[in-house]
């Protein structure tokens, strides 16, 4: 009896905490189970409310109301909106609307803190609700156990309204067989608005109504977002009573599990997420082929090179042909051995960009040197994503956790006297190998937005890790003060900044070389094939997942690298330095790059830091809105990345986002297969967190089983 009069309040207040968490999780899953629109953007919707609740609110039941009103409008004409800038990415898979609504949250984010100030803001609620009640003998706040009421009303009423009303069967026939529903006289496009509206109408009255339990303040949103992708991974998305029971246990772990026990509790969730995602992807036989494959979509910048195309004479690449014809007319063998002029002209942008790079600290001051270090050493990370997302087909938003691995392992080893770069370089990438090979069975078995999942929740959990082992890495204070870095033996501290560029350059090219050397073999090639047809692979006797989990070390080892490199180049480590806002740059340097061009990559990553620490210096306070007008950009103009500019309109298939489906279910331009994934009870993704099925078809469809491995998908881009 006195350890339930201890842990009664706690108890209770994680049922209500979690009762708002299912509110927001409600319309978080409605958005991907039924839409198709992996929206990360949903905590901003949820802040837009929160804000303005709080800005209304005045004590009384009108402002309540009126603040009720006026968040849930505004959350529901932004829902409105992004299912418009959803709708033309509908063929492009999960991983350009992750980067899309990212960029949105970013902009979102700022432009509230502009509005309504960096400061928490204060929620008055009306007097009556403003008390406390007696419950078991404990004193209790009357709002929270009115809120939980509320939730409880709103659950029973969403489950009423998708089983039983009109509506609700459009909703569902929308995710199940656009065709028909067309068919039946209404709009797949109209009731994909409606569905992230009535999304955003969810999570902006969560926003009011949950602002005094989660306050409107910075962190508020991406808070919010992290615990209601957990809530939907756990719950899944065939029921509303599963959300909601899911719901109810994170918040009894947000809040009676840190009274019991708060050493475990900062790992629960995130351990519970990835454990969900990994068990699911075991039933279920992972994609056959074409997991990387990406369906046509507009490209602007392409279609303006193919309308000048016929107007402007382009400059002839050499051919490769006429370099074996001339090498064989009696020229001597020296001869014969130097590059023909098709590999000058491959090899161009490399020594261009390396040309560039050398002479950088002749050119800028000793601020923009050590940004361009940084950039090296994200540009590392970036390339590491790079082989996983363009050449393994499997999308990482995780890969800052073996990056984290190498950068507290070189930290630690210079504080403990050990400050040859050399040494601390490959003893990170091998603490950075050894951690991937541990968590790589969990991921290589994934496909799509599973495996973003999965690895959103490794990094998260490493995260944790990182913010409790306070004698490792320093909490959230991080680690400073350590000895400065010896280039070689015997060698003095680098301390000045174009030493440590130097350095930083001469890792990054020795990595950048050692990667194309891998990725233009045999085995470079072998694991393009897993990506393009995986299937046919399988059937022909490859060990594909041994290919994937040795890709997968080996990308650990290289952001392990960089981590390190970026240690050296900083001199301090944080937190923030390897958390999940570092992993969302990371992917979208690969997607402005190209996903298999790896210089495109280290360009992609030099922009990044460009725009977060150079230009943003110039319009203080503004760096999140540049960033997210960057990736909305990028999402929209460069489908194909830098490297699709180099390749032409029509090259460079493999340089866009891989997509994970085929197309979001229900959205507008969407194919109409009967299968459409995200549809409760259906199988057609196995990306969408919660549903055990298979991911859609491949390129390789139709090819009888005993078909011959593919040939090599080609050579890295450069």
């Amino acid at each position: 009896m006195e350890l339930l009069d201890a842990h009664l309040v706690p108890a209770v207040d994680g049922v209500a905490f979690g009762l708002l968490l299912f509110v927001v999780a409600a319309g978080l899953s409605l958005a991907f189970g039924t839409a198709g629109v992996l929206n990360l953007s949903h905590g901003t919707l949820y802040a837009i409310g929160a804000y303005t609740g709080a800005e209304l609110s005045d004590g009384t039941w009108g402002g309540l109301a009126l603040g009720l009103a006026a968040g849930t409008a505004a959350a529901c004409v932004a829902g409105a909106g992004l299912s418009a800038a959803t709708a033309p990415l509908a063929r492009r898979g999960h991983l350009a609307q992750a980067l899309l609504t990212f960029g949105l949250a970013l902009i979102g984010g700022d432009l509230l803190i502009q509005f309504f100030g960096a400061d928490e803001l204060p929620v008055h609620v009306p007097e009556m609700l403003d008390s406390s009640v007696t419950l078991l003998g404990h004193r209790y706040p009357a709002y929270r156990l009115c809120f939980i009421v509320m939730a409880v009303l709103l659950a029973g009423f969403g489950t009423w309204v998708l089983t039983r009303t009109r509506m609700g069967a459009a909703v569902r026939a929308a995710a199940d067989d656009p065709q028909m529903l067309a068919a039946t006289g209404h709009s797949p496009r109209a009731v994909h608005t409606g569905v992230l509206a009535a999304a955003g109408a969810l999570a902006g009255a969560a926003g009011v109504l949950g602002a005094p339990i989660i306050g409107p303040g910075p962190g508020t949103s991406e808070n919010v977002l992290m615990l209601s992708l957990v809530v939907v991974v756990l719950g899944g998305l065939r029921s509303l009573w599963a959300t909601f029971a899911a719901a109810v246990a994170v918040g009894e772990v947000q809040t009676l599990g840190v009274s019991v026990a708060p050493e475990l509790a900062p790992y629960l969730l995130f351990a519970a997420m990835a454990a969900v995602l990994v068990l699911r992807s075991r039933f279920a036989e992972p994609a056959g082929a074409g997991h990387g494959s990406e369906a046509s979509s507009p490209d602007p910048v392409a279609r303006l090179r193919g309308l000048l195309a016929g107007r402007l004479p382009g400059p002839k690449r050499p051919s490769v042909r006429l370099d074996r014809l001339r090498r064989r007319n009696g020229s001597p063998e020296w001869v014969n051995r130097l590059p023909g002029r098709a590999a000058w002209w491959q090899a161009a942008p490399l020594l261009v960009l390396l040309g560039v790079l050398i002479s950088l600290p002749a050119l800028l001051d000793a601020y923009s040197i050590s940004l361009a270090g940084s950039a090296l050493a994200l540009g590392l990370l970036a390339v590491s994503v790079t082989v996983l997302t363009g050449y393994a087909g499997l999308p990482t938003l995780g890969q800052t956790a073996p990056f984290a691995v190498g950068a507290y392992a070189t930290a630690n080893l210079a504080d403990a006297g050990w400050t040859v770069g050399p040494v601390q370089l490959v003893l990170s990438a091998l603490a950075a190998a050894v951690f991937a090979a541990v968590v790589g069975p969990a991921v290589i078995r994934a496909r799509g937005t599973t495996v973003l999942m999965i690895t959103l929740a490794i990094g998260e959990l490493t995260g944790a890790v990182v913010n409790q082992l306070k004698s490792v890495t320093g909490g959230a204070d991080g680690l400073v003060g350590f000895p400065a870095t010896q280039a070689l033996w015997g060698g003095e501290g680098m301390l000045e900044e174009s030493e440590l560029y130097n350095y930083a350059l001469v890792v990054a090219v020795v990595a950048v070389a050692l990667s194309l050397l891998v990725l233009r073999s045999p085995a470079g090639k072998l694991l393009t094939g897993t990506r393009g047809a995986e299937a046919r692979m399988r059937a022909s006797g490859h060990p594909v997942g041994r290919y994937l989990l040795v890709a997968h070390v080996c990308a650990g080892a290289l952001a392990g690298v960089g981590g390190s490199l970026m240690v050296t180049v900083q001199q301090y480590l944080s937190p923030a330095d390897v958390g999940f806002e570092i992993a969302a740059f990371a992917l979208l340097a690969v997607v402005i790059g190209g996903t298999t061009s790896v210089i495109g990559a280290l360009l992609g990553a030099g922009l990044i830091v460009a725009t977060r620490d150079w230009v943003a210096g110039s319009w203080p306070g503004h760096g999140p809105l540049l960033l997210g007008v960057l990736f909305v950009a990028t999402v929209y103009v460069l489908p194909r990345g830098l490297a699709g500019l180099r390749g032409g309109g029509s090259g460079g298939g493999q340089s866009g986002p891989p997509s994970d489906t085929t197309g979001a279910p229900g959205a507008p331009g969407a194919p109409g297969t009967s299968g459409a994934s995200g549809a409760p009870g259906s199988s057609g993704a196995s990306g969408a967190p919660g549903i055990a099925g298979t991911s859609g078809t491949s390129g390789s469809d139709g090819q009888p089983p005993s078909a011959p491995a593919p040939p090599p998908a080609g050579k890295a881009s450069p």
